[in-house]
């Protein structure tokens, strides 16, 4: 089978990594790849969002099967190209994706299906979300409607941080268009838990639990980031947790979007806020996080095909999904003053000491070759660490045994990776 793998980061490197393993695979292409994708998979300069440049390689190169990975292709429809060409595709098309690429849409299927989520109001008027700030319950959750690199929301703890806040997404226009229309949402307080499940628009598989790190400072100090690592499972994502989400979130939300006629096939993340009245969603994606799939993949005991093409066959049902009785810790490198400016380029050194491993990785989420074919840095997160323990606490002092091994000159991390499993 060859396999074409849409996407460059930490993500696409986590499932690329997963697919090698598959003894059904002969070849991997990746568009475009990166760095540590390149050990894999054979890399072609076709971007993301190149529906028919993409579609065109795919024929020629007689490609059996097709992964998108990031939101924006998979909003922009790259999936539907695919299909559309006859082309077996993992991935929702554009008319289910937008589960993740309008947070209105999302916020209002979930009101109209009765999933448990925060009390919400929509905008489309600065003005009019002004006003509604200026009386509304304070501390306030403010979401950029559209796609924002997983970046687009504010938690304003005052009234005048809310009020900067709609200047910021709607007038300054801080993210673009994603901030024509946004979404003001209660504050909720709990812990955060993720849950990716695998769909094939009518059987929906849960994947095991991981917890994301979004603040780029420790003890979740700093800005909002696209994630600073991860641990799986959750230890707070317990038994009554799940069965209370299979019954009241995940279900209902692949039966809601097929009642819609927007048949969801692919990964649904499901973002989880643990109240003290119960899991409630936060938010969902119409794909893997990054770097959530970083600590599940390597965990999951299935041939990652078998389980993709069953969703895109509508066969899920067929599925016995299995993971490791273990634990894994993603620590991610960084360059130093993300998620703002920084600088690119560095020789990334110690690479060497992750090959022939399976206990720990270097998934590269922002990496490329220079002019001399060394490896260097070539974004904002460098490199997922991910280490594999026999629970959560061996896990991360493996991982963080990992990060001493990578070195390059404006390597950041975060040294609280996981700090909340020492509270179980």
């Amino acid at each position: 089978m060859k396999v074409l793998i849409v996407g460059g980061g930490g993500r696409e490197h986590a499932i690329t990594w997963a697919v090698a393993k598959s003894k059904r695979v002969d070849k991997i292409y990746a568009a475009p790849g990166n760095a540590g994708i390149a050990e894999l998979a054979e890399c072609v300069d076709i971007s993301v969002m190149d529906k028919e440049n993409l579609v065109k390689f795919a024929k020629e190169n007689d490609i059996d099967f097709v992964i998108v990975g990031p939101d924006d292709p998979l909003a922009a429809g790259v999936a539907d190209a695919f299909l559309d060409a006859g082309i077996k595709t993992f991935g929702p098309r554009k008319n289910a994706a937008i589960i993740e690429a309008s947070k209105a849409f999302s916020k209002d299927l979930m009101k109209k299906y009765d999933i448990p989520s925060a009390a919400y109001e929509v905008f489309d008027n600065a003005e009019e979300a002004m006003e509604y700030v200026k009386t509304c319950k304070i501390p306030v959750v403010l979401k950029a409607d559209g796609l924002a690199l997983g970046k687009g929301v504010l938690i304003c703890m005052t009234r005048e941080e809310a009020l900067a806040g709609v200047e910021e997404l709607m007038v300054d226009k801080k993210f673009g268009a994603a901030g024509n229309k946004i979404v003001i949402e209660e504050f909720m307080t709990g812990r955060e838990v993720s849950v990716l499940c695998f769909s094939d628009g009518k059987t929906i598989l849960p994947m095991t639990s991981a917890q994301d790190h979004k603040r780029a400072g420790d003890n979740d100090t700093g800005l909002n980031t696209g994630g600073m690592g991860t641990f799986s499972p959750s230890p707070f994502y317990t038994k009554e947790v799940d069965e209370f989400c299979k019954a009241n979130v995940y279900q209902k939300t692949i039966d809601a979007m097929r009642a819609e006629g927007r048949e969801f096939k692919g990964v649904l993340f499901c973002g989880l806020m643990l109240t003290a009245d119960g899991p409630k969603v936060l938010e969902f994606n119409a794909r893997f996080g990054d770097p959530e799939t970083q600590v599940v993949l390597p965990r999951m005991k299935n041939d990652i095909i078998d389980v993709m093409e069953a969703c895109a066959d509508g066969t899920l049902d067929k599925i016995n999904l299995l993971f490791e009785d273990n634990a894994a810790v993603c620590v991610m490198l960084a360059s130093d003053g993300y998620p703002l400016e920084y600088k690119k380029g560095f020789v990334i050194k110690g690479l060497e000491n992750f090959k022939g491993k399976d206990d720990y990785f270097a998934f590269h989420s922002g990496s490329k070759f220079n002019e001399e074919g060394q490896v260097v840095t070539n974004g904002g997160r460098v490199l997922g660490v991910t280490a594999i323990g026999k629970d959560l606490f061996e896990a991360r002092a493996n991982a963080y045994k990992a990060t001493e091994l990578i070195d390059f000159e404006n390597k950041y991390m975060r040294h609280d990776i996981g700090k909340a499993i020492d509270e179980q």
